[in-house]
């Protein structure tokens, strides 16, 4: 008995080790097989709920902004006929819920100048009411149409207060703003539009300005080398609609003693700031003849708005160099939410995306 007990043992261990040699590598491409489709499924059914949005706003590596890129690429330019700018009639209103905001701002500038200190100034502005862009038939060059109402400075002071609590504790922002639809605003939400201008002096260096610290908006921040807000006392004659290359050519007599003769001036795109609402027209110009020795001896001499800028750096106009200087350890987390984008398009502009897109990835990769 004890013989046939050992013989089965034998015989049951030899099936199996038939059985483990037959089956064992199928039976494991299989199970590897169901967990890839599932895996597959999975990765799948995550991709289709959570869907990339078609509008992403400007980043470069660790460099993150809140600029919209809404139109252009920087290889192109806008030309002034290819703008269609109207002014409405009817002045923003705030809600009533924000009117008081606006009252407290006035209350305040009143009582700095009693007591003989700096008020806030209450400039005429102009808020945006809506921006479209369309093509033209036969070379589908960009045609804007850009509709804007008047307003001034204390509301667009109030309404940057997007996320202070309304009496129903909701904020501005998430009452009225939807992040999945970035270009759909309240005009009362967009009292800004300004341009930015890239300036590169004869001896290719772009110059870089550091916002002063007695500004009330974004003091002490990197930006652009000219920053010039519309203004409704300025730039509109009588009822016309402002002019955005003039608008730009002001900033640049005012912030830098630059004549229009002394520099080309190209329009590149349109840009808003989707964090606080701020739309832009961003340029670029070239310098001439003045180097950037030049340009400091003319700022020298005097400058209309000094006291915007306290401190302007100038940088190689080169793709690598001007890519390395956005990511310095002191200026990543220093920069204007717009400028940024308005340096790489200016470089777009002359170098090329390709070559400019070269550049900046391998600056990325040195970090």
């Amino acid at each position: 008995m004890g013989g046939i007990d050992l013989a089965n043992g034998v015989v049951g261990a030899v099936l199996g080790m038939v059985f483990a040699t037959l089956f064992q590598q199928p039976l494991q491409d299989a199970w590897f097989k169901v967990r890839r489709r599932s895996s597959s499924a999975v990765r799948s059914l995550r991709f289709r709920e959570e869907p990339s949005r078609a509008w992403t706003t400007f980043s470069l590596g660790p460099l993150h902004t809140s600029a919209l890129i809404v139109e252009g690429d920087g290889e192109s330019t806008i030309v002034g006929e290819a703008m269609h700018i109207q002014v409405l009639d009817d002045e923003i209103a705030l809600p009533s819920e924000m009117a008081g905001w606006r009252d407290e701002i006035e209350a305040e500038s009143t009582q700095l100048r009693a007591e003989g200190r700096t008020p806030v100034w209450n400039g005429s502005r102009y808020a945006v009411e809506s921006f479209d862009v369309s093509r033209t038939a036969l070379d589908e060059q960009p045609e804007v149409h850009l509709r804007l109402r008047p307003t001034d400075y204390y509301t667009f002071l109030a309404a940057q207060q997007l996320d202070r609590r309304l009496p129903d504790g909701t904020t501005p922002r998430s009452r009225y703003l939807d992040p999945d639809k970035p270009l759909m605003a309240p005009a009362f939400l967009q009292c800004s539009f300004a341009v930015n201008v890239a300036v590169v002096t004869a001896d290719d260096m772009v110059v870089v300005s550091q916002r002063s610290d007695r500004v009330r908006m974004a003091p002490g921040v990197w930006n652009s080398s000219v920053n010039e807000g519309l203004s409704r006392h300025i730039d509109s004659s009588g009822r016309n609609a402002p002019d955005l290359y003039a608008v730009a050519r002001r900033g640049m007599r005012e912030e830098l003693s630059l004549e229009p003769h002394e520099y080309s001036l190209a329009l590149l795109a349109f840009v808003l700031d989707v964090d606080r609402r701020h739309w832009s027209a961003h340029f670029s110009a070239k310098l001439h003849d003045l180097s950037r020795d030049g340009l400091q001896a003319r700022m020298s001499r005097g400058v209309a708005d000094r006291w915007e800028h306290q401190t302007v750096d100038y940088v190689p106009f080169r793709s690598a160099e001007v890519a390395k200087y956005l990511l310095r350890p002191d200026r990543i987390h220093r920069w204007a939410p717009l400028a940024p984008a308005l340096f790489h398009l200016a470089l777009v502009h002359t170098h090329g995306r390709a070559s400019v897109e070269r550049a900046e990835a391998q600056a990325v990769r040195r970090l």
